[in-house]
């Protein structure tokens, strides 16, 4: 059996040996639209992160039997067209949890607590010149007792809202499928939680319910000393309009592991800020701590081979 990885660049460094025992895998860093229609003309299961399944490379892969996505979303394949075909399709979920979790507080705690501010004031020799223990020419702020909004709360909201607790926040959650499933938290209006929150945290997919479900009306509800943080997908908050806010201190910071377009490009309104300060910015990487790339593999390989157990 031949397994095509169309995108393995994605994965980093992570061993796939657990795939590999299951057939001859041929891995290619990246694929443009042309290359991936000749690569898999004769592979029985593709995997891919990104790549675009359509109806075309389907019809050019007349042995496939499979398609595995290294990821959650499964937002880049037909799966009208792959389900007519007879081919199934299996994702991984939960498998970054953690990781995106411990990113998304990685991002808040630098904003609320100003680390890359005070990690300068050491090191570019303002506090030994300062005459004093501390330097408390920055305020920052502790989170015990502020309000965290989280937009979508799947399991990595519910996980989200858990720490909150251990940091002695409140939590209130939107439900972008309208459903308000989880019972533990108050379920409220995008408007109510926009303008109560002291933090804004999206964890929701990108689809037609959440593409441009935050933009300038909505930041404009937030307090000015709030922050947002999308580490769901790009696309669900307006880039634009959050550049403005920030600048123009209608909130009081921002973070983001996702864009829109990814690689962000040059001329994105978030990389030519006046206040760059007041914001953080990360390559898409929430996912992809060392461990959840292992797990991911893992799971992958479970897929393969629970769908040749059938």
């Amino acid at each position: 059996m031949k397994i095509v990885f169309l995108d393995a660049d994605t994965m980093g460094d992570v061993s796939f040996e657990p795939i590999e025992k299951y057939g001859e895998l041929v891995c290619y860093g990246r694929s443009t639209p042309e290359e991936a229609l000749d690569r898999v003309s004769d592979c029985d299961v593709l995997i891919v992160n990104k790549v675009r399944v359509t109806p075309e490379l389907i019809e050019a892969a007349p042995s496939l039997k499979l398609i595995c996505e290294a990821a959650t979303g499964v937002n880049n394949i037909d799966l009208e067209y792959a389900a007519a075909k007879g081919i199934p399709v299996r994702n991984a979920v939960g498998y970054s949890t953690g990781s995106v979790v411990q990113a998304t507080f990685m991002h808040l705690l630098s904003l609320s607590g100003e680390a890359p501010y005070f990690d300068d004031a050491v090191k570019s020799g303002r506090y030994s010149s300062g005459g004093i223990f501390t330097d408390v020419s920055r305020s920052w702020t502790e989170l015990a007792g502020k309000t965290i909004g989280i937009v979508g709360m799947g399991n990595i909201g519910q996980k989200v809202a858990r720490v909150a607790e251990a940091f002695d926040m409140k939590v209130c959650y939107y439900s972008t499928s309208g459903t308000s499933h989880c019972k533990d938290y108050p379920s409220v209006t995008l408007e109510r939680l926009m303008s109560e929150s002291d933090v804004v945290s999206v964890h929701a997919p990108l689809n037609e319910r959440t593409a441009g479900l935050i933009g300038k009306e909505q930041l404009a509800f937030m307090k000015p000393s709030a922050y947002i943080l999308n580490l769901g997908r790009g696309g669900i908050v307006d880039e634009s309009a959050l550049a403005e806010a920030v600048d123009g201190g209608i909130i009081a910071g921002a973070a983001l592991d996702v864009f829109a377009e990814e690689p962000v490009p040059a001329d994105n309104p978030l990389l030519n800020m006046a206040h760059p300060e007041r914001i953080r910015l990360a390559p898409h990487v929430a996912w992809a701590s060392v461990e959840a790339r292992e797990r991911l593999v893992g799971m992958i390989a479970g897929n393969i081979s629970d769908f040749i157990s059938v």
